[in-house]
């Protein structure tokens, strides 16, 4: 069964403690006020002036203190909203630029060569960085169905693999791209970094790079 987890405790912890931080303050203020009051000389009282700058300071901490605890609460349903959301894309494949999963299913990568460039070059490296392949594509880009084997034909190890894309125009390089691919969304997780999404094969990208989204065929 697939879980969509919830932020992570120390990530909570963290905003709780910030949170909480205006409110300390804020009855810090009102302490030193009434202690002020308390002890002020009988011959020689606090003037009206000063008592209602003190009064002014007194009200802005504390319109402060419940605009920062209603961001806070807003932060947290907006949080919630997203990830509920995100529940949605479980199950589906995202298309985003990051290593893929290869198994012996193809992959659906979508190539996207420079612009003025004449050939085009998928590049293949396994998850020590080592090069797997190296294969001309067609200059025309779009998607296609990379069948996850090697130059010589075989069939790659299940793992994860890196591709990038060389443009060049004659011989000179343009460009080396990451090459978008889809891959299977298996879980949503929230950090400080915000939304992270693990695709099939443990590879995690933020929510925010995914550029497209599809049923899994």
């Amino acid at each position: 069964m697939t879980i969509v987890s919830a932020t992570e405790t120390t990530a909570t912890t963290r905003r709780t403690a910030s949170s909480a931080a205006p409110v300390s303050d804020y009855q810090t203020f009102l302490n030193m006020l009434t202690t002020q009051l308390r002890h002020q000389d009988p011959l020689n009282p606090m003037e009206a002036s000063d008592f209602a700058v003190q009064l002014a300071t007194f009200s802005g901490v504390e319109q402060q203190t419940k605009t920062n605890q209603l961001l806070a609460s807003l932060n947290t349903a907006f949080g919630m909203v997203s990830m509920a959301q995100l529940a949605g894309w479980i199950g589906n494949e995202a298309r985003v630029a990051a290593p893929v999963w290869v198994d012996d299913t193809p992959v659906t990568i979508a190539p996207d060569p420079a612009f003025g460039a004449d050939r085009a070059v998928l590049v293949v490296k396994d998850s020590d960085g080592k090069l797997v392949l190296r294969e001309e594509v067609p200059i025309a880009g779009g998607m296609m169905q990379w069948e996850g084997r090697d130059a010589s034909g075989a069939a790659l190890p299940e793992g994860v693999y890196s591709l990038s894309l060389e443009s060049y125009s004659g011989e000179k390089l343009l460009e080396t791209a990451d090459v978008e691919a889809y891959g299977t969304v298996i879980e949503a997780r929230g950090s400080d970094a915000g939304t992270l999404l693990v695709l099939r094969g443990g590879v995690e990208v933020a929510a925010s790079r995914v550029t497209g989204l599809r049923a899994t065929p």
